[in-house]
């Protein structure tokens, strides 16, 4: 019976892990870049964006406005507390490559809205999540406001012998997507099973859905 090597398990998890890291924080940075000098992404004709950011738009703003105090105080307490003095630059640093995180979570999300096209649905959260789905595959669409129970951005749910998956910000979702057909879709952590229900949160349901190019829409109750 083979041994297997407790070390090379370790480095066979701890990679990918460290690859999306980088990947996450490269992508962190070209979205505060391209924010910062007003570059919107272009829209093919006909698509129409969707912003989601709304629901968590003030949590950020206090995170960051936080951040911008504290920094300063911070740097006043290890200055005077702290006899080492590199001490300083690296507390220093670390806030500011804080700070700089925050306003990039807030610009990727700004500038990676979900997209209604003549072809599909692009449903996006990011620039981690970026899921494209043809109308041909789009049963209906409805309008329910959900409460999800954990806080994770990507949450999989098998409600019988159907699987749903929900893309959420701050815990909630606003539209449904039925699926035709069940469909695997590219997600963080890998690809999901075959699923028969997209969930996703949309500032304007309304307006999403009125924008869907023939596929049934309806409004639902909240849960």
């Amino acid at each position: 019976m083979p041994v297997r090597d407790p070390k090379a398990s370790t480095r066979a998890r701890l990679f990918p892990l460290l690859r999306r890291a980088a990947e996450a924080e490269a992508a962190m940075w070209r979205s505060l870049y391209v924010w910062a000098l007003r570059r919107p992404r272009p829209l093919a004709p006909g698509d129409e964006p969707f912003g989601y950011l709304g629901v968590v738009k003030p949590i950020l703003g206090i995170f960051i406005g936080l951040s911008i105090v504290e920094i300063p105080i911070f740097d006043v307490v290890v200055t005077h507390v702290v006899p080492w003095r590199p001490a300083r630059w690296i507390v220093l640093g670390l806030g500011i490559w804080g700070l700089l995180w925050m306003i990039g979570l807030f610009a990727s999300m700004t500038i990676h809205p979900h997209v209604v096209g003549d072809r599909g649905l692009r449903v996006r959260l990011s620039s981690g999540i970026d899921i494209w789905i043809p109308w041909t595959d789009i049963e209906a669409l409805r309008k329910r406001y959900r409460s999800l129970p954990s806080s994770r951005s990507v949450q999989v749910e098998q409600e019988g012998d159907r699987r749903v998956v929900s893309v959420s910000v701050g815990s909630q979702t606003s539209i449904d997507v039925l699926l035709r057909r069940p469909l695997s879709f590219d997600l963080p952590r890998g690809g999901s099973a075959p699923t028969n229900e997209l969930r996703l949160y949309a500032d304007d349901p309304d307006g999403l859905l009125r924008s869907a190019r023939g596929t049934p829409a309806s409004t639902t109750v909240s849960r």
